[in-house]
This record gives C-alpha cells, sequence and structure tokens, in this order.
C-alpha cells in the first residue's frame, strides 16, 4: 500500500494537523493506518498521547534519518497506508522519505511568505526526483484557509496551478475543531464538539478522499 509523506520547509504551515486528518479519516474509512513521527516537536506522539488512539492507527515516534527507509519499507506492506510527519526543515531525513513517497503533500498557508518557502519543499522533489530518474507524485494543500477566499490567496493558487503544481481541493479551513485534536486527541468524531463539527468533519473527509484519489488513480 502507498505512503503518504507531509512535507515543507516551513515551520506553522500545517503539516501535522494535515497528517493527523489524513490518518484518522482513512482509518475511519477502513484502511489500516501506520504514521512515522519524525519531527523533533514530536506533534504526532503528543496527539496520540491525549486519548485513546482511533481503531485502525499504528504511531511510530523517534523515526531518525538511519532507520526512515527502513521503517517505511517495513510498513508499506498490503492493507496499510503509511503517513510520514517530517520535521520543518530541509535535511537528509527529509530527501530520504520523500525519495519512498507514493504521493507528497507540502501544507500551505495562502500567504506570500508561505508559499515562498514551501516552494522550496517542490525543489526538494524534484532533486530527488533527478536522482532517482523516476517522477514523485506531489501536490500541495492549502491550510487554514477563510470561507471567502483572499486575493492574495487566489493569486498564489493561480501562480501554482500556471507552473503545474497540483493542487488539493478542498483546502483544509482554518477550524477549531483541528487544533482540538491535539488537546483532546482522538479523531473528529469522538472528540467533545468543537466549532461546527459537521463542517470540520465533511472538511477532513473530503481532503483524505481527494489524498486517496491520488493514490489509486494517479494525478
Amino acid at each position: 500500500m502507498p505512503t503518504v509523506v507531509i512535507a515543507s520547509p516551513k515551520g506553522g504551515a500545517g503539516k501535522s494537523t494535515a497528517a493527523i486528518i489524513l490518518g484518522t479519516e482513512l482509518a475511519h474509512a477502513g484502511a489500516d493506518v501506520v504514521m512515522l513521527d519524525c519531527d523533533p516537536n514530536h506533534s504526532l506522539t503528543l496527539w496520540a498521547d491525549r486519548g485513546a488512539l482511533p481503531d485502525r492507527i499504528k504511531v511510530l515516534s523517534n523515526v531518525t534519518e538511519s532507520d526512515i527507509v527502513k521503517t517505511i519499507k517495513q510498513y508499506d506492506t498490503d492493507g496499510q497506508i503509511v503517513v510520514v510527519d517530517l520535521e520543518g526543515v530541509a535535511s537528509r531525513l527529509v530527501s530520504r522519505a520523500i525519495s519512498q513517497g507514493d504521493l507528497v503533500i507540502t501544507p500551505m498557508r495562502a500567504t506570500t511568505l508561505d508559499a515562498t518557502i514551501g516552494v522550496r519543499a517542490l525543489q526538494l522533489i524534484a532533486e530527488e526526483e533527478e536522482a532517482l530518474d523516476r517522477k514523485i507524485p506531489h501536490a500541495v494543500v492549502f491550510t487554514m484557509t477563510k470561507a471567502i477566499r483572499s486575493k492574495q490567496h487566489s493569486g498564489i493558487a493561480e501562480s501554482l496551478a500556471g507552473q503545474g503544481v497540483d493542487l488539493i481541493n478542498p483546502p483544509l479551513m482554518e477550524r477549531a475543531a483541528f487544533s482540538a485534536l491535539f488537546e483532546f486527541g482522538g479523531n473528529l468524531r469522538n472528540m467533545p464538539a468543537q466549532g461546527n463539527m459537521d463542517g470540520a468533519i465533511e472538511n477532513a473527509a473530503q481532503f483524505a478522499q481527494a489524498v486517496y484519489k491520488r493514490l489509486t488513480e494517479g494525478v
């Protein structure tokens, strides 16, 4: 089964949030998910320790540069999806994880700063493609977006699309429930209600479906 790598050199772009939403939604849909915490901040581990881990999910902490490839290959077996949450820097660990990805997702907020730094992840992917002499499917998902799209958001989206970058729709909205995952653990369906839960669940499910479609059908 496939490996999804969540990569961005920009801290605070929503990597861990995207990883948790993706992992929990895929598990809710019936997939077995192994989540690798490769971030020194250990955000996935903190989430996992907050409450009962949802069914079908396993979280591995402290995955390092020396064992990232071996760990991915160990769990990248039939019936399991591997989701890798990386550190927010450009490093050898990040490059090694990207090399194993069936899909690399770069979360970014729809701001000029985030887009400028986030594009560096796309450059890392291009470097790995050149080294491996193969294409690595990749896409960008905007995070913490507003209900009304700003001109800046529209301009960045148009620029990326014009460069041939795959944009995942829907973006991940700014939702109280998404940030509360780190407070309560679990998933969106078993946590205490936070804001518009139906909207948050719908947004998360549609995001996971868009990712799964790319994994099964290609971009």
